[in-house]
């Protein structure tokens, strides 16, 4: 049974596929299931692979969304980016590891916050 946290999560990463479809991005994956983890989603932007990690908050009280993705959780990404790569025999193709933040507003008929942050941090490549 899905939590409250697993519907803001879903809702999340909805909307962030909306925002990269507008921008030209071809998603080939979502909930990419890799070693013991997911990523969010995948895409093909122009000829860049593209990992993202989608972060969702129903408000900004206790800090920004994007904020939650610290050093541990950019390594455990960086670490399923990895083994998708491999898995996929994508070594030779240009890539990168982007995070979107979708902040919810209180009142349900209001537009979600979406912010796209491009090459977030570092990876290992």
């Amino acid at each position: 049974m899905p939590t409250a946290r697993d519907e803001l999560g879903r809702k999340g990463e909805d909307e962030a596929a909306r925002h990269l479809k507008s921008l030209g991005y071809r998603i080939v994956g979502r909930r990419e299931r890799v070693l013991r983890g997911d990523i969010d989603i995948v895409a093909i932007d122009g000829r860049t692979v593209v990992f993202v990690e989608v972060r969702s908050r129903s408000d900004t009280a206790h800090g920004h969304p994007a904020e939650t993705v610290g050093q541990t959780k950019q390594r455990r990404i960086a670490e399923l980016a990895v083994a998708y790569i491999r898995r996929h025999r994508l070594e030779d193709q240009s890539v990168r590891i982007d995070v979107v933040a979708v902040t919810f507003p209180a009142e349900a008929a209001g537009q979600p916050t979406v912010e796209h942050y491009q090459n977030a941090f570092d990876s290992p490549w």
